[in-house]
């Protein structure tokens, strides 16, 4: 892997586990009745970061544009 893929990648999956924990702290204030702690941030995280890092896997391995012409292609 060369390193701008790399540098990609990892942007990527940070960008993906801020955005993970953002809409999970907006869940979990809207649905539960518990308090905002470091302990449930560092919960959240520690669930988001594998969701990210499995997001970016495929999307970085699967060309979904691809899989949309040969399915969407008049034959």
């Amino acid at each position: 892997m060369n390193w701008k893929r790399l540098e990609v990648f990892l942007e990527f999956l940070i960008f993906g586990i801020i955005v993970g924990v953002a809409e999970d702290l907006i869940a979990v204030e809207v649905v539960a009745d518990v308090p905002i702690t470091w302990q449930v941030i560092g919960i959240i995280v520690l669930i988001a970061i594998p969701f990210a890092l499995l997001g970016e896997v495929l999307v970085d391995r699967i060309d979904f544009v691809e899989i949309f012409k040969r399915l969407f292609q008049k034959k």
